[in-house]
């Protein structure tokens, strides 16, 4: 990797009623090598099905930029992922199937006493398939660290494991710094560059995303952010829905004076 494809960007979820962009750092390519399945016995198994398969990976950024925001809880990484996987389908670029692999998340955790500044170390956690080992995993490994620190004791900067059957993160290997990665270019890819008309182009094929229809569906139609949510859940609903309301209001219009029922839920 020298230059990523896209930095600078968000994610937008909801923390109770109130609205928080958690920024995106960098969106770079990356090949997928394959898959580590770890069972009992202290053994692993590898699955190479996935190998050589193009790989987008999308990095939060720590510490944010004024005006965004980071994860702060367990339930908030579960969100920005179902967020995540709501774009990814409206744009019909992945199936999001976290159980097949096609979908992951590694995600980095990391703490602070209250009134100190900098976060202290940080620890990944993979083995992580589903929404649910995700809050579950984060969860652990807050408390976790919380509990180490309050007993005098030091995070060390490791990858960890999810144990689903346990319900604990277990130490895999001491993790790299990001220099170690080496990092150079591969002389068989040819450079990838997106001028202004190309990007423009793009930009204007996009369809409305998740949010957006969300709360245009709030303000146009008048239901709760509770029914938005359910009715904007996949574009093929939202756009099923949204067909039927407009279809409702004008078959009101053009028969004033009389009832016409509304296509809703």
């Amino acid at each position: 990797m020298i230059t990523p494809l896209g930095v600078d960007g968000y994610v937008e979820i909801f923390a109770g009623a109130r609205a928080r962009k958690i920024a995106i750092r960098r969106v770079h390519m990356e090949e997928d090598t394959g898959k580590l399945l770890h069972v009992e016995g202290n053994r692993s198994l590898v699955d190479y099905n996935r190998s050589g398969t193009p790989l987008m990976e999308i990095v939060t950024m720590n510490p944010p930029p004024p005006g965004f925001d980071q994860i702060e809880s367990a339930e908030e990484a579960r969100e920005y992922l179902q967020r995540l996987r709501q774009i990814l389908l409206y744009l019909g670029v992945s199936d999001c199937k976290m159980e097949e692999g096609s979908m992951r998340c590694e995600p980095n955790i990391s703490i602070k006493p209250k009134g100190q500044v900098e976060f202290g170390t940080k620890t990944e956690i993979k083995n992580l398939n589903s929404f649910r080992a995700v809050y579950m995993g984060v969860d652990y490994e807050l408390k976790r660290q919380e509990k180490v620190l309050r007993e005098g004791g030091k995070i060390v900067q490791e990858t960890r494991r999810w144990d689903d059957s346990r319900g604990i993160t277990a130490s895999m290997r001491s993790k790299e710094v990001e220099q170690e990665y080496r990092y150079f270019p591969e002389p068989d890819l040819v450079p990838m560059v997106f001028d202004d008309a190309y990007t423009g182009k793009l930009r204007a094929e996009l369809p409305e995303l998740p949010i957006a229809k969300l709360r245009r569906f709030i303000t146009e139609y008048g239901i709760s952010q509770a029914e938005a949510e359910v009715l904007s859940d996949t574009l093929e609903f939202a756009e099923f829905y949204d067909a039927c309301a407009k279809a409702a209001k004008a078959r009101k219009r053009s028969r004033t004076g009389s009832r016409a029922s509304f296509c809703g839920w």
